[in-house]
């Protein structure tokens, strides 16, 4: 994952490759969701939060993901929102210092792809570059510098475990707090189509299978914030303590319903490489 050799997937991982030198679908739904209570079996409350959420229409969500090696630690924060109906989100990340970038980079989000600018390799100011997650061995959920809302609730369609930990409030709003572990695999078959690609490409990549959660719910079942910790391999195929990398990705929820607006890029605004002219 250190290096991707061209540029499009160098362009969505320069904020994961950024944080090592420092370091080192969403489910569709009509919006509907007076009639969802939050069930009183953790596991299927668990399993049921993006399916919920999705049908809440819409969300702005605040984003936080932290990279660590045995010495090195980066921050990326965002801000943004997600459209459940239309299953398009933008996300604005805080670049950390001594990324290869500097700035913002803003996102747009998708089933199976995303766009970004001010990616860094090359690519002209106010320029986007579109990638297919397929692209990224990651699937996006981290090489971004976030975890894109429709993802970060997919993943918990694949929960193996869930205990209730208590009932917290949170600006005047009563949760109760889940942990567990859940499975990406079975996360990305249990989501399907395109906006499984993600939970698929991360499923094969991270080198510890049973992801570590903690999921908020409302009493409507909606999730409000989840904590999810990925690990890789930070030198490729290495299973040494030392050459892995924690990557903790936190997403929090709000305003459900809300206007969100986002848009692809107009195809005029995408930049393709062209391609080296041949060796005389």
């Amino acid at each position: 994952m250190k290096k991707l050799k061209h540029v499009r997937s160098a362009a969505a991982a320069v904020a994961l490759a950024a944080a090592l030198s420092a370091c080192s679908g969403g489910g569709e739904g009509s919006q509907s969701g007076s009639a969802d209570v939050l069930s009183a079996d953790p596991l299927t409350a668990v399993r049921s939060a993006a399916d919920i959420t999705g049908r809440t229409g819409s969300a702005r969500t605040t984003t936080e993901l932290t990279t660590e090696s045995t010495d090195k630690k980066a921050v990326f924060k965002g801000t943004g929102g997600y459209d459940y109906v239309k299953r398009i989100g933008t996300l604005e990340i805080t670049v950390p210092p001594g990324a290869a970038t500097t700035g913002t980079i803003r996102e747009v989000v998708l089933p199976g792809s995303v766009y970004l600018q001010n990616s860094g390799a090359k690519v002209p100011a106010g320029k986007w570059v579109k990638l297919d997650v397929r692209q990224l061995p990651d699937g996006n959920l981290v090489s971004s510098g976030a975890t894109d809302p429709a993802s970060a609730a997919g993943a918990l369609r694949g929960a193996e475990s869930a205990e209730l930990v208590g009932t917290e409030t949170v600006d005047g709003t009563e949760l109760k707090h889940y942990k567990g572990t859940l499975d990406l695999a079975k996360a990305a078959e249990a989501t399907g189509g395109r906006g499984a690609d993600g939970l698929r490409m991360a499923a094969q990549t991270f080198t510890v299978k049973q992801v570590p959660y903690e999921a908020w719910l409302d009493a409507q079942g909606r999730l409000r914030k989840v904590v999810e910790t990925f690990s890789f391999a930070g030198v490729a195929g290495s299973k040494e303590a030392k050459d892995q990398v924690k990557v903790v990705s936190t997403t929090a929820l709000a305003d459900f319903g809300g206007p969100v607006e986002a848009a692809e890029p107009a195809a005029s605004d995408i930049y393709s490489p062209k391609a080296s002219a041949p060796a005389k």
